[in-house]
């Protein structure tokens, strides 16, 4: 990630946070995150800015194209330029399969789907104004997904069948603007400890269920994102590599 610039959407906790701290660690220059929860964006941008780094926090709404897109120019002004962007900002509101309401429906659509449209077009616009540079890539987007694309998850279907969709969004958007040299890729982790899945209660159930007998660590399923998103990536396109311990194969 040397001197690499990157926006990460759903950056202020979580695996957003894990993967700016792997990526600052790897020599990222700077770093913007976006994310709607403005106190908790303040606290994480001050933590790292304490620690020497050049970060910025946007405050932004991502589920509308003005919105999301006035976010990522702000976060562009900041940086300069953007060599990469990460989509890992997405909700995971558990609910029965007969539960789920259409506002349900609506929410998680809005933030997982059209969220990570928007933000990938904005990226692209951007991305295809830029000089290829090694092996001929002028940027890279990585979206987060989840394995529960691809295996049955009857207490969160809304979920899962909004991750399938942005697995589909990938490549679509993948094939779409290799021409353009930029690389769309996504990472599919199982169930992993960010502190609200410890907060949920379910991370023994998924240890349980995994042949490691555990749940990963966020900066495990980190280190493949900054993988697609580092210059180290100049090939691979249009791939989702799930990182699952095992837990699904594919």
């Amino acid at each position: 990630m040397k001197n690499q610039r990157v926006v990460i959407v759903g950056g202020a906790t979580g695996l957003g946070l894990a993967i700016a701290k792997l990526m600052l660690a790897d020599g990222a220059e700077s770093i913007a995150l976006i994310d709607k929860n403005a106190p908790l964006l303040e606290e994480t941008v001050g933590a790292l800015r304490t620690q020497g780094h050049n970060v910025t926090g946007v405050e932004g709404d991502i589920t509308r194209r003005e919105a999301a897109h006035a976010a990522f120019r702000q976060a562009l002004d900041a940086l300069g330029r953007v060599d990469a962007l990460i989509n890992s900002a997405a909700i995971y509101p558990r609910r029965p399969i007969l539960d789920i309401s259409d506002d349900d429906w609506d929410l998680e659509n809005a933030v997982n789907i059209k969220g990570t449209y928007h933000m990938a077009v904005a990226a692209i616009e951007h991305m295809r104004s830029r000089p290829k540079v090694e092996a001929n890539v002028a940027g890279r987007i990585v979206n987060i997904t989840s394995v529960d694309a691809f295996k049955a998850h009857p207490q969160n279907a809304h979920y899962a069948a909004t991750k399938a969709a942005v697995v589909s969004l990938t490549r679509s958007f993948a094939q779409e603007v290799a021409k353009d040299g930029i690389l769309v890729n996504s990472v599919a982790p199982a169930g992993f400890a960010t502190e609200k899945a410890k907060a949920a209660g379910f991370l023994g159930e998924l240890a349980a269920a995994n042949p490691l007998g555990r749940a990963a660590e966020p900066e495990e399923i980190a280190q493949w994102v900054v993988m697609m998103a580092s210059s180290r990536n100049t090939y691979t396109t249009g791939e989702n590599v799930i990182v699952s311990g095992g837990y699904i194969y594919a």
